[in-house]
């Protein structure tokens, strides 16, 4: 006789393995999605527990962590993802927009994905933007990277223009995209693309 657990293992056997099903599931929860009138950022993180695991390309530091439970974000959990997302160059610590986090599982959501997400570039000082913007045109003198409410990324094993494309289908913020230095940038300010 086969427990609720073997149950749930087979299914999840059959979805990963079977892309006829999981073509099938994903056409039907996009179709639930309009039905119940939620983007998908708001439907992923619904989410009653919500994990992460990021890798600082500068420091080489990487943590994995539930930044949320409980109907709550874990203090403790968000002071070590500031830590590791400080301005690498002055390692300046500053508050980062916990939305922000919820913004990277949302996309990891939307590609199915729960991997390694890359930092490029996390909390930036004013001196260090503007120092950056010296440099370059790309930078913007009012950064939301100053703010603590953007970040530069990639995940591993997954295609940069993917993940541009699952970060503007949440429709969540701003969204840059980077194809020759192979990031994208995600913001939580006003709906925008570049």
């Amino acid at each position: 006789m086969q427990g609720p657990q073997d149950a749930a293992d087979q299914w999840h056997n059959d979805l990963t393995h079977n892309p006829d099903r999981r073509g099938f599931l994903r056409n039907l929860g996009g179709g639930l999605i309009l039905a119940s009138g939620l983007l998908p950022f708001e439907i992923a993180n619904a989410a009653p527990r919500r994990e992460l695991t990021m890798f600082n390309t500068h420091t080489g530091e990487r943590v994995q962590l539930c930044y949320f439970r409980d109907g709550q974000y874990s203090a403790e959990a968000c002071q070590r993802l500031n830590r590791l997302l400080r301005d690498f160059r002055s390692g300046e610590v500053h508050p980062i927009d916990p939305k922000l986090y919820d913004l990277v599982y949302a996309v990891q959501t939307e590609l199915g994905q729960r991997g390694q997400v890359e930092i490029i570039s996390g909390y930036r000082s004013p001196a260090t933007n503007e120092k950056l913007r010296k440099g370059s045109t790309g930078v913007a003198k009012r950064s939301l990277h100053m703010q603590g409410q953007a970040l530069d990324i990639r995940l591993s094993g997954v295609d940069t223009a993917r993940v541009r494309d699952a970060a503007l289908a949440l429709k969540a913020g701003g969204v840059g995209y980077y194809k020759k230095s192979d990031f994208i940038h995600v913001d939580t300010g006003r709906v925008r693309r570049w």
